[in-house]
This record gives C-alpha cells, structure tokens and sequence, in this order.
C-alpha cells in the first residue's frame, strides 16, 4: 500500500509537467492521468492541476477503470468458486463496495436521484477525496517503503512504467 502511495504521489506531481512537456492536449492528458495514476483522489489532483477538461477527463477515465473493477472482481470470484477454491462448497461473491457502486451508478442513470440528492453528493464527494488526499499524505512513510527491501519497490515502479508507457502509447495512436 505504502509504494502504490507514493508513486501515486510522484505521479500525481510528475505527470502533469511530463504531459505537458511531451505537448499532450487536455484530452490526451486526461486519458494519461487517469488511465495510469493507481489512486482515485490523486487522479483528480492531477487532472485538475492542468485544468477543468483534463481532470474532467481524468476523473472520468478513473472512474471507467474502477467500474471495470465489478466485471473484473465477479469473473476472477467465479472462475476461482469453479475451480474449488476454499472448499467444495465456495461461492462467487462480490464485495460490497462494488455493489454499491453499481446500484447507484445506475440509480443516478435512470433519474432516480432527485437533482438535491445528486448535488449534495457531489459536494460530500469532494470534501472525501480532500480528506482521502490528506489522509494518505498522512498515512505515507518512505521509512516503511524502504523497510520491504528494493524487489518489492522494483515491481511496483516497472507496474507502473509498464502501465505509463502502455496508455501513453495508445493515447498517443489513438486520440
């Protein structure tokens, strides 16, 4: 947890001046940051230090990957249920978490939540991420980030080049 923080950390300062220096649009930007940054509320940190559209975008590309989270987490919980997993008698299960996500994205999308309802989660939401932004500043500690030894580290910073360079690549093909 400690070295998906802080990269997400370096990230959330680097990308922004690296976007900009490779001559990315807000749209490319956006797509960047929020298709590699590994954290939510470093994500819109990072967008929106471009600009409106680019963390517009990075929130966006964020919350994507994290609706992708439910598809993802019931394929692998059923797949592993299949295959006997803790048992003869292992279930497929969702986290709970995820399920709420799902009900009230779609909620939100038929128009069962009044225009009050919606604004006054919006404005929770963003005290939140202020709070989950300082929270993992808080959390944070480079001291047990070098305590793990440099093979763990290792990964996560080539995870996350890996994943750089892979939606760079595409944003750069594609939009």
């Amino acid at each position: 947890m400690v070295s998906v923080t802080a990269l997400s950390t370096l990230a959330m300062i680097l990308y922004p001046v690296f976007a900009a220096s490779i001559g990315l649009d807000h749209r490319q930007a956006g797509v960047f940051i929020g298709g590699t940054i590994h954290d939510v509320a470093q994500v819109v940190g990072a967008g929106y230090t471009i600009s409106n559209e680019t963390g517009d975008i990075a929130t966006y590309v964020k919350l994507l990957r994290v609706a992708m989270l439910l598809p993802a987490v019931f394929a692998i919980s059923f797949l592993y249920a299949r295959s006997g997993g803790h048992g003869e008698r292992a279930r497929a299960t969702l986290p709970l978490f995820l399920v709420g996500f799902a009900v009230l994205v779609l909620a939100n999308s038929i128009g069962l939540l009044p225009p009050i309802v919606i604004g006054l989660a919006n404005d929770v939401s963003r005290w939140c991420l202020v709070a989950a932004i300082a929270a993992l500043g808080m959390k944070t500690s480079f001291k047990a980030l070098f305590a793990v030894g440099w093979r763990p580290v290792g990964l996560m910073i080539a995870e996350t080049l890996w994943i750089a360079a892979l939606v760079l690549v595409s944003v750069k093909m594609i939009i």
